[in-house]
């Protein structure tokens, strides 16, 4: 009788340990519908995209993840389905995703190829540009080169070593792309000058508002939300200046075309009806010509 019990239980386990590497290798879809669960990444701190008040999580990327959790749904068939919201931070929102620790992630990130090593991209929802902000204060100088109005030999910040550029302090969020950038132009000009990283775009602005850095560079339409929430009298000035442009998306896993597949679809869907422009009008200040014409490329057929 023991005997027998004992195989009865080597067969469950072996069974059991089976299903492992399965469940491990399964699909984002496979997962879902076994957990009836959907984790929907977001950075909480990164308004107008994404952003937590009191107990909701909102932006204009959380609305197009709704979308999209509301079309695995009905593929599914699972009309309850919980979606979950789970914050990430700026150094593991990719291998949040990598790790199937979420789903996707809705907060938008540039598509670079070190990243695409780990996950994959929807297609584009939104064209980051890179601007600055300074001190209301700032000496002429700086703001002539960061306006573009040195006569240049370096081929962005037109600027040369000696005309504003050098013995400055600058900011901007750590590891991310804008930190890779303004790196590779301080070499590429020989600028002798002080780059200090922190975690979130408010923390760099902080840091020009108290005096300890000559300008913060990061995401324009991130700046100018914080400009107007949180210093309304003008002793920050946006400059008019975009460095660099940058299509985002959404981050998802990598060697998954089907999961893939269904968030283009959606979201592709949502610019042939005008749903995108919809919510550029509740978050983003409304689409203007050259981004309506982008919607027009960002849509598969």
């Amino acid at each position: 009788m023991n005997g027998q019990r004992t195989k009865t239980t080597a067969r469950l386990l072996a069974g059991l340990l089976l299903t492992v590497p399965l469940l491990a290798g399964a699909s984002t879809l496979e997962r879902v519908r076994s957990s009836n669960t959907l984790n929907l990444g977001y950075l909480p701190e990164f308004a107008p995209f994404s952003y937590k008040e009191g107990d909701k999580v909102q932006g204009y990327a959380i609305g197009l993840c709704e979308k999209i959790a509301d079309k695995v749904k009905a593929e599914l068939g699972l009309p309850e389905l919980q979606v979950r919201y789970q914050p990430v931070t700026t150094a593991d929102e990719i291998s949040a995703v990598s790790s199937g620790k979420v789903d996707i992630l809705c907060t938008p990130t540039p598509r670079t190829l070190e990243r695409r090593k780990s996950v994959s991209y929807s297609v584009p929802i939104y064209t980051a540009g890179l601007s600055v902000v300074v001190h209301q204060d700032a000496p002429a100088p700086l703001l002539e080169v960061l306006n573009g109005k040195v006569a240049h030999t370096g081929p962005t910040w037109r600027a040369t070593i000696n005309h504003g550029l050098t013995n400055q302090t600058y900011v901007t969020t750590k590891g991310g792309v804008t930190e890779a950038w303004i790196r590779q132009q301080m070499r590429l000009l020989g600028v002798v000058a002080t780059l200090i990283t922190v975690d979130t775009t408010a923390a760099g602005l902080e840091l020009v508002a108290e005096g300890k850095a000559d300008a913060m560079f990061s995401e324009r339409m991130m700046l100018r939300n914080l400009l107007d929430n949180h210093y309304p009298t003008g002793n920050l000035v946006l400059l008019e200046r975009i460095f660099e442009y940058a299509p985002t998306a959404m981050a998802v896993p990598r060697d998954d075309e089907d999961f893939r597949l269904l968030v283009d679809n959606t979201l592709s869907e949502m610019y042939r009806s005008g749903e995108i422009e919809q919510a550029y009008d509740k978050y983003l200040e409304g689409a203007n010509e050259t981004t309506r014409k982008l919607f027009k490329v960002y849509a598969l057929p």
